[in-house]
């Protein structure tokens, strides 16, 4: 593969600009996310809130109005997608794009299976024609249950309600494809967990198949810190020009890495993780290399924190003489995070989105405990966080 490094040097673009990166965030919010990205420097601290605040919830204690003064307000849009507007709004005016994630995750009831498909089709119809919300997305642990996700995956035979209840998931995500088809709006399946994740990939295959004949409607995800995800890109990149339809994928690295390990070492496995994160970085690199170079069959959104890897992009894409506007390429990063690389994107012509969850405070809080935790197990992301912060205030405070 191509030296990354350098190719990166070459690059123009200044993921330092702090001044773009920051140009819709008011001093008050910025020394807030000051105040969030400290706390997340002490691993500790963050373990110990982590697990009151999931004991909390577990005894239904009123914690809401904690979370929400704090965490909930740095990296989610609202309680509502009414909540997301003015969000949405000051996004799109800077030329970045919002994905409304309805950050539900792993639900039992098929009420609440029901009421999130109903608000992904809410937010499907709302994104219709709509600029400034390019693209939807879903976890199936907002669908299905867990259990059952677990046992498909595993190969094993259900039990007929089982079934039955695996079925009427399989329709819920379905009737969303369909929405989005009928939106004109492209929907991301999420990755999740290694252990179901054979069960979601099976879906995500299914619906691109489905909706996906003329152009790109239906994205898998893949996760580059698994050692198997580069051969399973080849393998979608020739099932897709074999059977003529066209291939979305989100690349990400992944959010579970403790959970993961931790999982293969209580069972005896061998980890689904790669050795190191020198391998992760490869790993991703590598797929946005052999996307590039697949354009016809493959579109793509890179969700990367990760300078570099966004930068290697933009490097691909005028290398190949790529328009920054051409619709099969994205860039994507979470609300709250990597301001500097999704604002000077945008800035500089990319496609560029923010994932921007929104949901009741009690419902999104496991999300919100990932987020804590990822940002105290990924290297430097913190202190990343923290750096162009400081210096954007101290910016600010000598102009």
């Amino acid at each position: 593969m191509d030296n990354i490094d350098e190719i990166v040097s070459q690059s123009s673009i200044n993921l330092n600009d702090t001044e773009t990166a920051f140009s819709y965030r008011s001093n008050e919010e910025l020394q807030f996310s000051y105040f969030i990205f400290r706390m997340f420097k002490n691993p500790s601290l963050v373990s110990f809130f982590s697990s009151m605040g999931l004991l909390a919830l577990k005894l239904r204690l009123p914690i809401d109005w904690i979370i929400k003064k704090t965490i909930f307000r740095q990296f989610c849009g609202g309680t509502s997608i009414k909540d997301c507007e003015s969000t949405i709004q000051k996004l799109g005016e800077a030329n970045v794009g919002s994905i409304l994630d309805y950050s539900v995750e792993a639900a039992q009831k098929e009420t609440d299976f029901d009421n999130t498909r109903d608000e992904l089709i809410k937010i499907l119809k709302m994104s219709k024609g709509n600029s400034y919300i390019p693209f939807g997305c879903l976890k199936m642990t907002g669908m299905a249950r867990h259990d059952i996700l677990e046992k498909v995956s595993a190969g094993k035979e259900l039990k007929p309600n089982e079934k039955e209840l695996y079925l009427k998931a399989l329709k819920r995500l379905e009737t969303v494809c369909q929405t989005a088809y009928d939106s004109d709006t492209r929907l991301f399946i999420d990755a999740e967990e290694t252990w179901i994740q054979v069960a979601i990939d099976k879906m995500a295959e299914a619906m691109m198949i489905k909706f996906n004949k003329k152009k790109p409607i239906i994205y898998t995800t893949l996760q580059m810190y698994r050692h198997d995800r580069i051969d399973y890109l080849n393998q979608l990149i020739n099932q897709a020009k074999t059977q003529g339809w066209k291939l979305g994928v989100k690349f990400v690295r992944g959010a579970y890495l403790e959970k993961e390990n931790l999982r293969a070492k209580e069972k005896g496995d061998p980890t689904p993780m790669q050795a190191d994160k020198k391998s992760t970085n490869r790993d991703y690199n590598l797929a946005l290399q052999i996307s590039v170079e697949n354009l016809d069959t493959i579109s793509i959104c890179a969700g990367s924190h990760n300078d570099k890897s966004c930068l290697y992009l933009t490097e691909l894409m005028k290398s190949n003489k790529i328009a920054k506007d051409f619709k099969g390429i994205y860039f994507s990063q979470l609300y709250g995070m990597s301001d500097n690389i999704s604002f000077v994107l945008g800035a500089e012509g990319y496609n560029v989105t923010k994932y921007l969850p929104y949901g009741p405070v009690r419902f999104t809080t496991p999300y919100l405990i990932r987020r804590a935790q990822e940002n105290t197990s990924v290297a430097g992301q913190t202190g990343k966080e923290l750096n162009i912060i400081t210096q954007e205030i101290k910016r600010r405070k000598t102009a």
